[in-house]
């Protein structure tokens, strides 16, 4: 019984809830999929598979956050796509101080959920219409659609995180909005259909990541505001 027991809890464990945003989505591909299966079930199994995948972007799993006093955590699930010492954009109202930026590429089959890096009050939400360029490509955090916060944590520290929407992606929810205050690990959004997440640390600060990198939003140390260790180097096998 015990091993039975076990099978079964490994297999719910991958099972995880859906984000009430994808709900009506999933609804409009449900009913999609039994009209063509009375007027044409090829096509009825073609929109069965998207629905399925629907389900699967709009998954919201729970996640385990550490929480010790300055720890930035990763904003999204995804691979580092850079790691670069930047000026931030006008939008965050940093001023033109460089500051190291740490950007997550979220491919289609990534997690979408954008949980806050650090706990704080978001003391700056802008939102910038743009583009749809590739949101791998550096130029994306200036001409794509974005939304910018400023969450600022109890000793002053200022941490931004920009929402950048992809070629796929249309629409960037807010769940959090400027004055509210966030724990670590809280979702603040999420980004539908392929896109990046930008978080800038604070001036002198570096990162703990590498390009390349797996990041589990909500899980994944980015930097210790607390800790003066050098960049880290790594190696990719």
């Amino acid at each position: 019984m015990s091993e039975r027991h076990g099978i079964l809890e490994t297999i719910f464990e991958q099972l995880a809830p859906v984000h009430a945003d994808g709900h009506k989505f999933i609804a409009i591909g449900a009913a999609a999929t039994l009209l063509f299966f009375v007027l044409w079930p090829p096509i009825g199994w073609l929109l069965a598979a998207v629905t399925a995948w629907i389900v699967y972007f709009f998954r919201d799993p729970a996640r385990v956050t550490p929480l010790r006093d300055g720890l930035v955590i990763s904003a999204a699930d995804g691979r580092v796509s850079g790691i670069d010492l930047v000026k931030p954009p006008a939008e965050l109202g940093f001023g033109p101080e460089e500051r190291v930026r740490v950007s997550t590429f979220l491919s289609v089959f990534d997690v979408h959920i954008n949980r806050a890096p650090v706990a704080g009050k978001i003391i700056r939400s802008v939102y910038i219409p743009g583009a749809f360029l590739n949101a791998a490509l550096d130029k994306a955090s200036e001409e794509n659609e974005r939304r910018a916060i400023v969450i600022q944590k109890s000793d002053g520290t200022e941490i931004g995180c920009v929402q950048i929407a992809g070629l796929v992606a249309r629409r960037i929810v807010t769940f959090a909005n400027e004055g509210d205050s966030v724990g670590t690990g809280q979702r603040f959004g999420l980004i539908r259909f392929g896109s990046r997440t930008d978080i800038y640390l604070p001036p002198g600060k570096t990162a703990l990541v590498s390009v390349g990198q797996r990041m589990v939003g909500g899980e994944t140390v980015v930097a210790d505001l607390k800790s003066d260790e050098p960049e880290r180097e790594s190696r990719r096998d």
